[in-house]
């Protein structure tokens, strides 16, 4: 309170009130929230009383304040607001529209309305539910009519001050507020009291979508004027009630796509004017896909609307070619990565698709023929006109239909061959790759969008070019030149990649020079393209002698970026480099992982050191991917690193985990005696235990135990089954789930297949006697058909009919009928039909605050193991196995007749017929 009473205090500086301001402001955001009961550093929540004080105090003082300090005290409003409004906060409405019914001074109707309009935002988002609806019911009922009230009252201050620029501003930014509010509390759907008044609304709608006032107009280019931010405003409502409530805004569309359509024939092409342009043109587009879209059935109209407004925001502005050369990143993610939604020339071009949707033939014959002209144009005197042809390039590629699976396109507004052969090939096979860099651009974006339908052996001719193009100066082409690379080494005719080793080892001493020199040129020393092209080569090409180029230069690079790391998608492919330089070179030249792990380990050791927490998730799989290829025995050196492995603060992180088992995993394979008689396996089995009580990891926990199992001796494993039964079934008692119980199923199978089924039986029954069978009749019989992968799935298979025997021994027959029934449902039934999808819900009270993110490595994806190789086919292994216990056991025919399904028994006899055995 005492910085309220600084802010509100007239006589201190203005200054020092806005930094009290902005001190309160996050005073509320950072303590308003009661924080969570498992937050392990937990901020002191501001106290309820002291929220009553500053909720009764902070609307006056908000209206009181000048401009600066007002919009910070509006958004701690709307913080606050976003956790008490309305139901801990009744009083809050009802003081904003009192206060809106007594201001006069646009000041403080203005700061109202933008508190009104953050608040409200949250109807526009929100999922719906029964609980939003209240809300929202609440608000349309307390403020809907003086919303309607300030808009109309407002207008007639307006009227009235028309020759005065100072006076009409305020009064237009309360318009463009109203405008924002009447979105919101639209957008769930059609409220009543707005179909009830609909009839005003669309007038006050049309007249200032007509209005005009030279006096409000601004000089700066930059700058957008008020009329035409309320304009935008407007056209975004009309939108929405197109989308949305067409039957009802019905009458009033034809006048509005008139207004529309005027507004855009009097739009300049200056950057001020750009949101009211895309977001009337957004509104043709709708209209042009709905059932009224014979509004422009007429040819003339067509005709009209492609020559004067799609094609003017087509053509290339100045301010493009200026991001073009000075902001090469905004350029590139508006131009290929999809961020245009909001740019003049994507919606241009998203009305074409609308127009396309009713009249095809006759959209596409306009566009042919607006194409060749501008052609005609560029040849004509290509150094003056060279942004005809840009503007003919972006239609053909934008107007192209994508493929949903490759990204790929077609075209049917231009002859594809022709068009290529005579507009796209000179482009890229002119002199000098610095030369207009826009159309060099142009014609690489055709060639990558168009990809697939360009014919290989063309392709590979112009690859030289291409290569070159990766150390043009411009950093757009020699990032356009990385994406066209990459993207043609992806292309797939069947199930084979079109272009093979073969095909690439002739350009790999140029391309690498290039790619690894594109990297060293201004502003692209981190540039994702690049990176992403070089793991795509790395992981194709027969590497062979640049194997320990390639390697050096990632190395030096991954030690600049782990000083500071700050590109995310370039730092993911880097590793992604790495990892498949180190596939592509040590499994065919093992002897290669030595002079990896030299270069390598120590920038390794520089990441964990300096807590690298971005990077460590990374490191621990490159490790273990370095460690699988070794061949035993392992250097002195990983063990050294080992118990550094376990320590408990790495495995704290969320993000550290996956890849810190997956290099357990990898040491537990390549030195599992070494790890023994160290005696660091019960180190070992404590990471398991921390991991498997949790729902988040405990899958991770299996992982290790599985490997644990697969690795070593039933001698070195006894001491410890007592305790890993009784860490598992305390776990299964107290927090079961679908996912912990497959895995349970998963590692029993493993551990009977590798250790026999009667040690199973044995070490689960130490735990307590006959817990055993208890388990599998409870447990594991009930859940065996929910196992899904065809190892996993083998694998339970063959352990369930090992235990056939050992339950007739046991004089458990009774459970042999159940369990070899779920056995062949397993091998019979398809996965989909078997296993629901898994509903866990993760521990969210265990992922609390920020945490890296771990990142998966395609190029060091781990191999997965059969540990059943021998047995090839489940089926037969189960029918012969069975038809062996029937020779000792002649009732197992009669148990397995009353027990299995009749569709099941049918089954077995097929699987006994096709395996030569048949039961006694």
């Amino acid at each position: 309170m005492v910085i309220m009473q600084i802010v509100c205090e007239p006589s201190v500086d203005e200054q020092v009130r806005q930094a009290a301001a902005v001190n309160f402001k996050n005073h509320i955001k950072f303590r308003w929230a009661t924080p969570d009961a498992d937050d392990p550093s937990p901020v002191v929540a501001i106290q309820d009383p002291e929220k009553e004080q500053i909720k009764g105090a902070i609307v006056k003082l908000m209206l009181s304040t000048p401009p600066k300090i007002q919009s910070q005290l509006s958004e701690a409003l709307a913080i606050m607001s976003q956790h008490d409004y309305p139901r801990k906060w009744q009083s809050l409405l009802p003081e904003l529209v009192n206060s809106l019914s007594t201001a006069s001074d646009y000041t403080v109707i203005n700061g109202i309305l933008q508190t009104a309009n953050s608040i409200f935002k949250r109807f526009r988002y929100e999922f719906k539910s029964n609980e939003l609806y209240t809300d929202l019911k609440y608000c349309l009922d307390g403020f809907c009519a003086p919303l309607l009230d300030i808009f109309q009252k407002t207008g007639l201050v307006i009227a009235a001050n028309t020759e005065n620029p100072a006076i009409l501003k305020p009064p237009f930014e309360c318009l463009r507020l109203c405008s924002r509010i009447f979105y919101s509390l639209n957008f769930q759907e059609l409220p009543e009291f707005f179909e009830e008044h609909i009839a005003e609304w669309m007038g006050e709608f049309h007249k200032y979508l007509v209005y005009t006032n030279p006096l409000l107009a601004e000089r700066d280019s930059e700058k957008t004027s008020v009329v035409d931010e309320l304009k935008a405003a407007i056209c975004e409502n009309i939108n929405l009630y197109m989308e949305k409530n067409e039957e009802e805004f019905q009458a009033y569309l034809s006048q509005f796509a008139t207004d529309v359509w005027g507004l855009l024939m009097t739009v300049s092409l200056a950057p001020s004017q750009d949101r009211l342009a895309t977001t009337a043109i957004k509104f043709l587009t709708t209209v042009s896909k709905s059932v009224h879209h014979k509004l422009f059935a007429d040819p003339a109209t067509l005709t009209q609307i492609c020559e004067s407004i799609v094609i003017p925001n087509v053509r290339i502005r100045d301010e493009d070619e200026e991001l073009f050369d000075m902001n090469h990143v905004e350029y590139i993610r508006r131009d290929v990565e999809g961020s245009d939604l909001d740019t003049r020339r994507r919606m241009a071009c998203e009305l074409v698709k609308g127009l396309s949707t009713h009249y095809r033939e006759q959209v596409t014959g306009m566009f042919n023929g607006y194409i060749q002209t501008m052609l005609q144009q560029y040849a004509a005197a290509p150094a003056e006109n060279w942004n005809a042809k840009d503007c003919a390039i972006y239609l053909v590629v934008s107007l192209a239909p994508k493929q949903a699976s490759t990204g790929a396109a077609g075209t049917d507004l231009v002859n594809f061959e022709q068009f290529f052969n005579s507009q796209i090939v000179p482009e890229l096979r002119a002199q000098g790759s610095n030369y207009n860099g826009i159309l060099k651009a142009d014609a690489l974006k055709f060639l990558t969008t168009f990809r697939t339908l360009v014919p290989k052996q063309l392709t590979l001719e112009l690859m030289p070019q291409l290569i070159q193009f990766l150390v043009a100066e411009a950093n757009v082409v020699h990032s356009y030149a990385a994406l066209a690379i990459e993207k043609l080494l992806t292309i797939k005719d069947g199930r084979h990649t079109r272009y093979s080793a073969a095909d690439l080892t002739p350009f790999l001493q140029s391309l690498f020079a290039n790619l690894f020199g594109a990297l060293k040129l201004v502003d692209s020393q981190e540039n994702a393209y690049v990176m992403k092209c070089i793991m795509r080569v790395l992981s194709i090409a027969d590497i062979g002698p640049f194997s320990a180029q390639c390697l050096g230069e990632l190395t030096n690079i991954l030690a600049h970026v782990c000083k500071n790391p700050t590109n995310p998608s370039f730092n993911h492919y880097l590793f992604e480099a790495v990892a498949a330089l180190l596939r592509n070179a040590c499994e065919k030249d093992p002897g290669q992982v030595a002079t990896f792990e030299n270069l390598l380990f120590p920038v390794f050791q520089t990441v964990l050191e300096n807590d690298v927490t971005e990077f460590a998730p990374y490191v621990f799989q490159i490790m273990s991917q370095l460690l699988e290829t070794r061949r035993p025995p392992i250097p002195p050196t990983y063990l050294h690193i080992f118990p550094a492995l376990l320590t408990p603060l790495l495995w704290q992180r969320q993000a550290n985990v996956p890849g810190l088992v997956r290099l357990l995993q990898a040491y537990l394979q390549k030195a599992p005696q070494e790890i023994n008689q160290a005696n660091q396996l019960t180190q070992v089995l404590g990471v398991f235990e921390k991991l498997v009580g949790s729902k988040n990891t405990d899958h991770q926990g299996f992982f290790i135990l599985n490997t644990v199992v697969e690795n070593l001796s039933f001698e070195a494993l006894s001491p410890y089954m007592l305790q890993i039964w009784n860490i598992l079934f305390s776990r299964l008692q107290y927090r079961s789930t679908v996912k912990f119980i497959k895995s349970l199923i998963i590692f029993s199978s493993l551990f009977g297949v590798k250790h026999g089924p009667q040690r199973v039986i044995e070490t689960i029954n130490s735990v307590q006697p006959e817990l055993f069978y208890t388990i599998l009749d409870k447990i594991w019989i009930p859940n065996l058909t929910t196992i899904s992968g065809d190892i996993e799935t083998k694998l339970c298979s063959v352990f369930a009919t090992m235990l056939v025997a050992p339950l007739f021994q046991s004089s458990k027959e009774a459970l042999v009928g159940k369990l070899v029934n779920n056995v062949m449902t397993l091998l019979i039934k398809p996965e989909e039909e078997r296993v629901d999808e898994d509903k866990d819900v993760p521990d969210m009270d265990e992922v609390v605050g920020y945490v890296a993110v771990y990142a998966q490595l395609h190029n060091a994806a781990k191999k997965e193991d059969d540990p059943l190789k021998d047995i090839k086919d489940p089926k037969e292994f189960v029918a012969k196995t069975l038809a062996g216990v029937s020779q000792q056991y002649r009732s197992l025919s009669t148990v397995l007749q009353q027990g299995l399904e009749p569709a099941n028994m049918i089954a077995l006899g097929q699987f006994c017929s096709a395996s030569s055995v048949a039961l006694a």
